[in-house]
Formats: C-alpha cells, sequence, structure tokens
C-alpha cells in the first residue's frame, strides 16, 4: 500500500479508463477532461511508475505487455472502489442503469421495457445508449448489455442469446425471391461496405458474397433495416433489428434458416460488490423476452 503513495489516483483512473475503452477520446469523454489533458495525466503516471504503460502509434494507444496486466487489475479495483461507495447509498438499490449498443436500446430494448415497468414498478431504469463498452461497477453502472464473444476481463458475462441473421426485405421485393439464387437478381444493402453475415448464410447454399449484386450503402444498421423497408434490396439483419418489423409486416424473410454469426447477447455486470436485488429481476425479464417475446420470432432452435 505503501508504493500507492507516490501515485495519483487520477492517473491510475486515465490508465484504468483508456486501457478498458480502447481510445483516448472516450476516456476523455467518461472522465470530464480533455484528450489533451489526459494524455498529460497518463505520460506523469507513466513516470512515476518508471516505465510506459502504452504503446504510442498512428491509430492510437495500447497497452504493452505489462500494461495490459496493469489495466486489468486497476480495473477490478476500480470497481471495488465504486462499490465501497455505494454501500453508502442504499436508496439506489431502486434504480438500474443500463449501457447498451444504441441501435440495440433504440431497435429492440425500449419498445419492451414498458411491460418490465409494468411488472416491476418498483424499479427504475436509467439506458445510457454507448457505442464504447462500459464498465459495470465504475461511472454508476449497473449492467452492460452487449453484442460479442462474452471476453470481457474482469467482468462477469452471462450470454443471453446466440446473435443470429438472416437476409430480409420489402414483400412486395420477397414475392420474387423462390429459392437461395434468387437473391443474387436484387441490390443488396451494404452497412459501412460490409457483407457481415452473409457469408455463413449463403455458404451453406454453395453461394458466396461474391455472387451478390451492388446496393445502397448506409453507416448505420438502423438505416439499412429502413431501406430494406423501403424497398431498397436485400439487407442481412440481426433478428433483434427485424424482429418487429417482421412481426408488423413491414419486413418479409423470404426464406427459411437462420445463420449463426458466432457472437451473442451478453448481460454483462461486476464480479465483485454488493449486487442489487433488481439486477437479477431485470435478467430474467430480459432472458424471457429475448428468447420467449409475444411474437416468438427469436426463439432458439
Amino acid at each position: 500500500m505503501h508504493d500507492l503513495n507516490r501515485i495519483a489516483l487520477n492517473g491510475l483512473r486515465a490508465i484504468e479508463a483508456v486501457g478498458r475503452l480502447g481510445s483516448l477520446n472516450a476516456a476523455a469523454a467518461e472522465l470530464g477532461v480533455t484528450p489533451g489533458a489526459l494524455s498529460q495525466r497518463i505520460s506523469r503516471t507513466e513516470a512515476q511508475l518508471g516505465q510506459p504503460v502504452f504503446h504510442r502509434s498512428a491509430q492510437g494507444l495500447r497497452p504493452t505487455e505489462t500494461g495490459a496486466l496493469i489495466v486489468a487489475r486497476l480495473s477490478r479495483g476500480m470497481a471495488e472502489l465504486a462499490a465501497a461507495v455505494a454501500l453508502a447509498d442504499p436508496l439506489q438499490d431502486d434504480v438500474l442503469n443500463i449501457s447498451a449498443a444504441p441501435l440495440f436500446a433504440s431497435r429492440w430494448l425500449i419498445w419492451r421495457l414498458p411491460r418490465f415497468q409494468a411488472a416491476h414498478p418498483d424499479i427504475r431504469v436509467r439506458i445510457e445508449p454507448s457505442v464504447q463498452m462500459a464498465m459495470p461497477g465504475l461511472g454508476g453502472i449497473d449492467i452492460a448489455l452487449r453484442v460479442g464473444r462474452g471476453d470481457w476481463p474482469g467482468l462477469r458475462s452471462e450470454k443471453m442469446l446466440d446473435q443470429r441473421v438472416m437476409p430480409v426485405c420489402a414483400p412486395a421485393l420477397a414475392a420474387r425471391i423462390r429459392e437461395p439464387a434468387d437473391l443474387l437478381s436484387l441490390p443488396v444493402i451494404r452497412e459501412n461496405d460490409r457483407l457481415q453475415g452473409w457469408r455463413e448464410w449463403l455458404a451453406p447454399h454453395g453461394l458466396s458474397p461474391g455472387d451478390l449484386r451492388d446496393g445502397p450503402e448506409y453507416a448505420d444498421g438502423g438505416i439499412c433495416v429502413d431501406a430494406a423497408i423501403s424497398g431498397q434490396g436485400l439487407f442481412m439483419a440481426w433478428e433483434t433489428l427485424a424482429a418487429d418489423p417482421l412481426a408488423d409486416g413491414r419486413l418479409s424473410a423470404p426464406l427459411p434458416g437462420r445463420a449463426e454469426t458466432g457472437q451473442g447477447y451478453w448481460f454483462v455486470t461486476a464480479t465483485q460488490g454488493r449486487r442489487k436485488p433488481a439486477i437479477a429481476r431485470f435478467r430474467d425479464w430480459l432472458r424471457r423476452e429475448l428468447r420467449h417475446g409475444p411474437d416468438h420470432s427469436l426463439r432458439l432452435s
């Protein structure tokens, strides 16, 4: 503990935030300082530690081998500090602060939250949309809802659902599709020039993404879904994003079959510290919604 006297706590917070978020700008925003000030804080702390924690490059800051070990332990330590502070505020047990990817929050979660609120009127839910992975236990965040492989060190990750994709389009276009080869005659909507999920879906049918036609390109998956609804072409959509427009008839899935992406929907919480009872209640509700929603469109097979 004596060694801590020579290291400024705000410098350790800076290292932990940059290492966890993978971005100087994101860490600066979380800590409420400018990127320049944060960079100087990290440099001073590295000098105090006696060795660099990050590699500097044109792509940004990347932890050194030792730096990665330091960041992992700092994250666990910061979570413990946050849990200790939370013990002084027991009245917050009725509030859940949830970080979620903006697209998942706006296209799926927000439309189902009224059901949770009706079942649990004593719990207040606050949604914080964030592209960056939030650290449960820090910054007041109780839960992070993320798509990925569940490999977030120092956190408890519970898989809610496997992520699966399928081609979708407007009903008028779907009427022209009878077999997988028919997809090759229609324009394909791309997200950031990517054909994510197409290889996995096409391979069992002896087809490849190289066989697909060009189509409009957008920088957001939600806009791509809207483009498909408007009849601009085919889009390889996540089941969650397409669930509601499929249920109300704005979209069609013209062919059977869902492709596994190797990723999943994860319920991420802190590994240490006191857990609010409301966390388990929200987890159980979310699991039911994802797997057995009213339209059963996401039920695992």
